[in-house]
C-alpha cells in the first residue's frame, strides 16, 4: 500500500477487523501492549472527549506504520498515536537521555571534531555502566562511529566546483548520518549522480528531518526544523531540481509526517521528494539514464525492507535496480522489523523489546548468508550489524562500488 494524504481524523473508518493487530511486532513480543487498534482509533475517542487522558502503553509503539500499510481502510494508526504521544505524554524519566537522542545534529557537530576519542571512549565498559544507570542507555547497545570530516566539509573542498561541470542537477538532502557518521554514503551518492549525468547541489540550509525529535517527545522543536528544510526544498524545487536522499526514515518523515503529525504544509515540495533509488531506477526504465558496470563485481547480498520503506511502497524500486547490476547474488529478506525504531532500541527499559522483535529479522539474515545486508535505512544497519555481525551497506553503496 502506498503513502497517502488521508486525513488523522479518519479514525471512524476504522473497522475493528483488528488486521493491524496481526502484523504489530510491539503486540507480539509484549503483553503489555495492547495493539494500534485500541492505542490508535479506539482511544482517540477518549482523548478527544478529555483532553488529558492518556494510555501509558502508548509509549510503545514503534511507529513503524506497519499497522497502517495492514488497514484495509486507510486510517492512519500509527499517525494518530504518535499525535497523542506529543499532546498528552507525561515527561519522561530521562529527559537529558531523549534530548542527546534526539538531537542528532547538535550532538554530531560536538562528536565530530573528536571523533577519535568519542570513538574510542563510547564501547568501554565503564562508559557503558554510567550511559546504562545514570543515563538509561542501555549498556548491550554499541554506537554508530563519529567521522572527523563531515561530509559537507568534504563537499565544499573536493566536489563543489566539479559538480558546476554538468548541465542538470539534483538537490541532495544527506542528512545526519551521512554528514556526521558515514560520510562515504554521501560521497557514494555522489559518485552515482555524476555517473548517471547528474551534478549534486546541496539545500542552502538543512536541519535533521526530526524523525527522532517527534519519537521523543520534541514536537516544537522537528516542526521548527522542519520549516527550515521545507524553504529549502521548495527553494529547490523552484529551480527545477528534484530533491534526493538516501534515507527511508528521512523521506518518509518530510513527505508524510511534516504534514500529518506536525501539521505544516507539503505540498510545494513533496512530489519531487524522493529516494534516489526509486528516482533512478525509473530514469534507467524511461531511457534517459545508462550506468555502466564493472564485470568483475561480484556480491551476495539480502535486501532488508525497511518499516518506513514498506510505508513508502517503494522497496520494489530498489530491488529492481540492484538486479540490474550484474555480478549480484540478490536475496530478499522476509518483511520483518528489525525492532530498532530508530532511538527505541537505545533506551534500556526497551532494549529486550527490540531484540526479541528483531530476532526473526536476525535468523533470516543468518540463514541467507550474505557478504551484506542491503537497507536504506541507517538506524536498521546498527540494529542488524550489532545483532549479527553481518556488515550492511546503503544501495547507493553498491551502485557506486559497482559502476564504472
Amino acid at each position: 500500500m502506498q503513502e497517502n494524504n488521508v486525513s488523522l481524523f479518519n479514525f471512524e473508518s476504522c473497522q475493528k477487523c483488528s488486521i493491524c493487530n496481526t502484523v504489530c511486532p510491539m503486540m507480539a513480543a509484549n503483553e503489555l501492549y495492547p495493539g494500534p487498534k485500541k492505542a490508535g482509533p479506539d482511544q482517540e475517542r477518549f482523548r478527544l472527549k478529555d483532553p488529558e487522558f492518556y494510555d501509558y502503553a502508548l509509549k510503545y509503539c514503534l511507529g513503524c506504520k506497519r499497522c497502517e500499510v495492514a488497514c484495509p481502510s486507510g486510517v492512519q494508526v500509527a499517525d494518530l498515536i504518535q499525535r497523542a504521544r506529543l499532546q498528552y505524554a507525561p515527561a519522561s524519566k530521562h529527559p537529558m537521555r531523549d534530548a542527546m537522542l534526539a538531537n542528532t545534529d547538535f550532538v554530531g557537530s560536538l562528536a565530530s571534531p573528536f571523533a577519535g576519542i568519542v570513538n574510542g571512549v563510547l564501547p568501554l565498559k565503564p562508559v557503558k555502566a554510567v550511559l546504562h544507570g545514570a543515563f538509561g542507555i542501555d549498556k548491550h547497545r554499541t554506537f554508530p562511529k563519529y567521522s572527523a570530516e563531515k561530509f559537507t566539509t568534504w563537499f565544499a573542498r573536493h566536489a563543489k566546483k566539479q559538480q558546476e561541470g554538468f548541465d542538470r542537477f539534483v538537490t541532495y538532502f544527506h542528512g545526519c548520518y551521512a554528514n556526521y557518521n558515514y560520510p562515504q554514503l554521501a560521497k557514494d551518492f555522489v559518485k552515482v549522480m555524476n555517473a548517471a549525468g547528474y551534478g549534486v547541489h546541496l539545500l542552502e540550509k538543512e536541519r535533521c528531518c526530526g524523525v527522532a525529535l517527534v519519537a521523543n517527545g520534541f514536537g516544537k522543536q522537528a516542526a521548527r526544523q522542519a520549516k527550515v528544510n521545507i524553504a529549502s526544498m521548495e527553494k529547490a524545487v523552484s529551480k527545477g531540481e528534484e530533491v534526493l536522499t538516501t534515507s527511508s526514515s528521512c523521506t518518509y518523515m518530510m513527505r508524510s509526517e511534516y504534514g500529518e503529525v506536525l501539521g505544516l504544509p507539503v505540498e510545494g515540495y513533496r512530489d519531487s521528494l524522493s529516494l534516489a533509488c526509486k528516482w533512478l531506477y525509473e530514469k534507467i526504465e524511461s531511457g534517459e539514464v545508462k550506468l555502466k558496470f564493472r564485470k568483475d563485481f561480484h556480491m551476495k547480498l539480502s535486501y532488508h525492507t525497511a518499516c518506513h520503506m514498506q510505508r513508502l511502497g517503494w522497496q520494489n524500486h530498489t530491488i529492481e535496480l540492484l538486479k540490474l547490476i550484474p555480478g549480484v547474488d540478490l536475496t530478499v529478506l522476509d518483511q520483518n522489523c528489525c525492532g530498532i525504531s530508530g532511538t527505541f532500541g537505545f533506551k534500556k527499559e526497551y532494549y529486550p523489546y527490540s531484540q526479541k522483535i528483531g530476532s526473526a529479522l536476525f535468523e533470516d539474515i543468518r540463514r541467507s548468508n550474505p557478504q551484506a545486508v542491503v537497507t536504506e535505512c541507517e538506524t536498521c544497519k546498527w540494529q542488524i550489524e550489532m545483532s549479527t555481525g553481518i556488515p550492511v551497506l546503503n544501495p547507493i553503496s553498491v551502485l557506486a562500488a559497482a559502476v564504472e
